[in-house]
Protein backbone atom coordinates (compact mmCIF):
# COMPACT_ATOMS: atom_id res chain seq x y z
CA UNK A 1 0.00 0.00 0.00
CA UNK A 2 1.22 3.03 -0.56
CA UNK A 3 2.36 5.40 2.08
CA UNK A 4 4.36 8.13 0.87
CA UNK A 5 2.79 11.34 -0.43
CA UNK A 6 2.66 14.45 -1.60
CA UNK A 7 0.02 17.55 -2.31
CA UNK A 8 0.49 19.28 -5.84
CA UNK A 9 4.11 18.35 -5.71
CA UNK A 10 4.76 19.20 -1.41
CA UNK A 11 5.96 16.76 1.41
CA UNK A 12 4.60 18.66 3.59
CA UNK A 13 1.28 17.10 4.22
CA UNK A 14 0.59 17.69 7.62
CA UNK A 15 0.01 21.69 6.85
CA UNK A 16 -2.45 20.25 4.15
CA UNK A 17 -4.54 17.74 5.82
CA UNK A 18 -5.15 16.42 9.42
CA UNK A 19 -6.77 12.97 10.53
CA UNK A 20 -8.84 10.86 13.03
CA UNK A 21 -10.00 7.39 13.35
CA UNK A 22 -13.20 8.20 10.83
CA UNK A 23 -12.10 11.15 8.20
CA UNK A 24 -9.30 12.89 6.74
CA UNK A 25 -9.62 16.53 6.32
CA UNK A 26 -7.78 18.06 3.80
CA UNK A 27 -7.82 20.96 1.20
CA UNK A 28 -10.33 21.07 -1.47
CA UNK A 29 -7.32 21.35 -4.55
CA UNK A 30 -5.88 17.88 -3.70
CA UNK A 31 -6.40 15.37 -6.73
CA UNK A 32 -8.84 12.39 -6.14
CA UNK A 33 -6.71 10.37 -7.37
CA UNK A 34 -4.48 11.55 -4.33
CA UNK A 35 -7.36 11.60 -2.33
CA UNK A 36 -8.24 8.09 -2.77
CA UNK A 37 -5.43 6.86 -2.10
CA UNK A 38 -4.77 8.45 1.35
CA UNK A 39 -8.47 7.68 1.72
CA UNK A 40 -7.21 3.79 1.77
CA UNK A 41 -3.53 4.39 3.61
CA UNK A 42 -5.78 5.56 7.09
CA UNK A 43 -8.90 3.47 6.33
CA UNK A 44 -10.86 6.64 6.43
CA UNK A 45 -13.21 8.87 4.41
CA UNK A 46 -12.35 12.59 3.23
CA UNK A 47 -13.75 15.30 3.68
CA UNK A 48 -12.26 18.43 1.71
CA UNK A 49 -12.30 22.04 2.18
CA UNK A 50 -10.74 24.90 2.42
CA UNK A 51 -10.66 26.69 5.75
CA UNK A 52 -10.03 30.84 5.27
CA UNK A 53 -10.55 30.50 1.73
CA UNK A 54 -6.32 28.64 2.03
CA UNK A 55 -5.17 25.50 1.29
CA UNK A 56 -3.17 24.81 4.46
CA UNK A 57 -6.35 23.05 6.23
CA UNK A 58 -3.50 21.00 8.20
CA UNK A 59 -2.32 23.98 9.83
CA UNK A 60 -6.03 25.41 10.56
CA UNK A 61 -8.11 22.16 11.98
CA UNK A 62 -7.48 19.61 14.96
CA UNK A 63 -9.88 17.14 15.74
CA UNK A 64 -10.45 13.82 17.29
CA UNK A 65 -13.43 11.21 17.17
CA UNK A 66 -15.21 13.96 19.61
CA UNK A 67 -15.67 16.78 16.81
CA UNK A 68 -13.12 19.46 15.15
CA UNK A 69 -11.86 22.66 16.35
CA UNK A 70 -11.13 25.17 13.17
CA UNK A 71 -9.35 28.48 12.57
CA UNK A 72 -12.03 31.51 13.58
CA UNK A 73 -11.52 32.30 10.17
CA UNK A 74 -13.42 29.56 8.82
CA UNK A 75 -16.18 30.30 6.86
CA UNK A 76 -19.64 29.54 7.42
CA UNK A 77 -19.95 27.26 4.19
CA UNK A 78 -16.35 25.93 5.40
CA UNK A 79 -17.19 24.89 8.51
CA UNK A 80 -20.85 23.32 7.14
CA UNK A 81 -19.15 20.73 5.12
CA UNK A 82 -17.19 19.67 7.80
CA UNK A 83 -20.16 19.30 10.07
CA UNK A 84 -21.78 16.89 7.67
CA UNK A 85 -19.09 14.39 8.99
CA UNK A 86 -18.85 15.93 13.06
CA UNK A 87 -19.32 18.28 15.29
CA UNK A 88 -17.12 21.71 14.72
CA UNK A 89 -16.42 24.77 16.68
CA UNK A 90 -14.40 28.06 16.03
CA UNK A 91 -11.10 28.48 18.67
CA UNK A 92 -11.68 32.26 19.82
CA UNK A 93 -9.42 34.71 20.18
CA UNK A 94 -6.28 35.68 17.97
CA UNK A 95 -4.10 32.19 17.43
CA UNK A 96 -6.10 30.96 14.90
CA UNK A 97 -3.59 27.95 13.47
CA UNK A 98 -5.46 25.17 15.38
CA UNK A 99 -3.54 22.06 13.64
CA UNK A 100 -0.60 23.94 15.08
CA UNK A 101 -1.64 24.50 18.67
CA UNK A 102 -3.08 21.62 19.59
CA UNK A 103 -1.29 17.77 20.09
CA UNK A 104 -4.69 15.47 20.25
CA UNK A 105 -6.14 11.77 20.25
CA UNK A 106 -9.39 10.59 21.97
CA UNK A 107 -8.25 11.06 25.31
CA UNK A 108 -5.98 13.70 25.53
CA UNK A 109 -4.52 17.08 24.25
CA UNK A 110 -1.64 19.06 25.15
CA UNK A 111 -1.50 22.86 23.66
CA UNK A 112 0.32 25.88 23.36
CA UNK A 113 1.17 27.41 26.48
CA UNK A 114 -0.38 31.04 25.61
CA UNK A 115 -3.96 29.92 24.63
CA UNK A 116 -6.57 31.61 26.52
CA UNK A 117 -9.03 29.97 28.91
CA UNK A 118 -11.59 30.79 26.79
CA UNK A 119 -9.87 28.73 23.78
CA UNK A 120 -9.14 25.50 26.36
CA UNK A 121 -12.68 25.55 27.39
CA UNK A 122 -13.57 25.12 23.75
CA UNK A 123 -11.16 22.18 22.73
CA UNK A 124 -12.66 20.49 26.08
CA UNK A 125 -15.45 20.76 25.52
CA UNK A 126 -15.51 20.20 21.61
CA UNK A 127 -13.12 17.15 21.75
CA UNK A 128 -14.19 15.93 24.94
CA UNK A 129 -10.63 15.66 26.54
CA UNK A 130 -8.65 16.91 29.51
CA UNK A 131 -6.10 20.29 27.80
CA UNK A 132 -2.80 20.49 29.28
CA UNK A 133 -0.26 23.15 28.44
CA UNK A 134 3.21 22.27 27.55
CA UNK A 135 5.88 22.54 24.88
CA UNK A 136 7.82 19.62 22.78
CA UNK A 137 11.28 20.62 21.94
CA UNK A 138 11.10 23.96 23.31
CA UNK A 139 8.06 24.78 20.59
CA UNK A 140 4.92 25.85 20.90
CA UNK A 141 3.54 24.63 18.29
CA UNK A 142 2.77 21.28 19.66
CA UNK A 143 0.67 20.32 16.75
CA UNK A 144 3.18 20.52 14.57
CA UNK A 145 6.08 19.16 16.65
CA UNK A 146 4.16 15.63 17.22
CA UNK A 147 1.37 13.27 16.43
CA UNK A 148 -0.68 11.68 18.57
CA UNK A 149 -2.91 8.21 18.16
CA UNK A 150 -5.01 6.27 20.74
CA UNK A 151 -1.70 3.62 20.15
CA UNK A 152 0.97 6.05 20.39
CA UNK A 153 2.96 9.49 20.19
CA UNK A 154 5.91 10.49 17.72
CA UNK A 155 7.86 13.69 18.56
CA UNK A 156 10.67 15.10 17.51
CA UNK A 157 13.88 14.23 18.39
CA UNK A 158 14.90 17.36 20.50
CA UNK A 159 12.03 16.63 22.70
CA UNK A 160 13.54 17.27 26.52
CA UNK A 161 13.36 14.49 29.48
CA UNK A 162 10.68 16.50 31.23
CA UNK A 163 8.47 16.93 28.04
CA UNK A 164 8.52 13.66 27.65
CA UNK A 165 7.61 12.44 31.17
CA UNK A 166 4.92 14.91 30.99
CA UNK A 167 3.63 13.60 27.70
CA UNK A 168 3.68 10.28 29.07
CA UNK A 169 1.69 11.63 32.23
CA UNK A 170 -0.67 13.36 30.00
CA UNK A 171 -1.60 10.38 27.40
CA UNK A 172 -0.75 7.26 28.89
CA UNK A 173 1.00 6.10 26.06
CA UNK A 174 4.53 4.54 24.33
CA UNK A 175 6.14 7.95 23.72
CA UNK A 176 8.99 8.02 20.69
CA UNK A 177 10.66 9.73 18.62
CA UNK A 178 11.03 10.53 14.99
CA UNK A 179 11.77 12.81 11.68
CA UNK A 180 9.65 12.56 8.60
CA UNK A 181 11.04 14.24 5.09
CA UNK A 182 14.77 13.32 4.98
CA UNK A 183 14.91 14.83 9.16
CA UNK A 184 12.18 16.87 9.50
CA UNK A 185 12.07 17.75 13.17
CA UNK A 186 8.44 19.26 12.49
CA UNK A 187 7.05 16.04 11.92
CA UNK A 188 3.52 16.73 12.13
CA UNK A 189 4.13 18.67 8.83
CA UNK A 190 5.00 15.77 6.99
CA UNK A 191 2.67 12.58 9.20
CA UNK A 192 -0.75 11.68 9.35
CA UNK A 193 -1.71 8.78 11.54
CA UNK A 194 -4.56 6.70 13.27
CA UNK A 195 -4.89 3.34 14.68
CA UNK A 196 -5.58 1.78 10.87
CA UNK A 197 -2.40 3.24 9.25
CA UNK A 198 -0.11 6.17 8.42
CA UNK A 199 0.51 8.48 5.32
CA UNK A 200 4.07 10.64 5.72
CA UNK A 201 5.26 13.09 2.73
CA UNK A 202 7.15 11.76 -0.35
CA UNK A 203 10.21 12.10 1.11
CA UNK A 204 10.50 10.47 4.11
CA UNK A 205 13.24 7.45 4.07
CA UNK A 206 12.96 3.96 4.49
CA UNK A 207 14.57 4.08 8.41
CA UNK A 208 11.99 7.10 8.91
CA UNK A 209 9.27 5.03 7.68
CA UNK A 210 10.46 1.74 10.29
CA UNK A 211 10.58 4.20 13.09
CA UNK A 212 7.07 5.74 12.56
CA UNK A 213 5.77 1.63 12.36
CA UNK A 214 7.54 1.03 15.58
CA UNK A 215 6.31 3.95 17.54
CA UNK A 216 2.72 4.17 16.57
CA UNK A 217 2.28 0.30 16.98
CA UNK A 218 2.17 -1.16 13.20
CA UNK A 219 4.85 -3.96 13.80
Amino acid sequence: MDRQFSFNGNPHIGIFATCTEGFVILSADVPKKVTDKLDKALSVVSIKTFIGGGSVTGSLVSGNSSGVVVSPYASVSEINEINKYTNVSKLPGKMSAAGNLILVNDTAALVHPNLSNEAIRVIEDTLKVGVHKGTIAGLKTVGMAGVATNRGIIVSPKVKEQELKILDSIFGLPVGLGTVNLGGQMIGSGLLANTKGYATGSNTTGHELGRIEEVLGFI
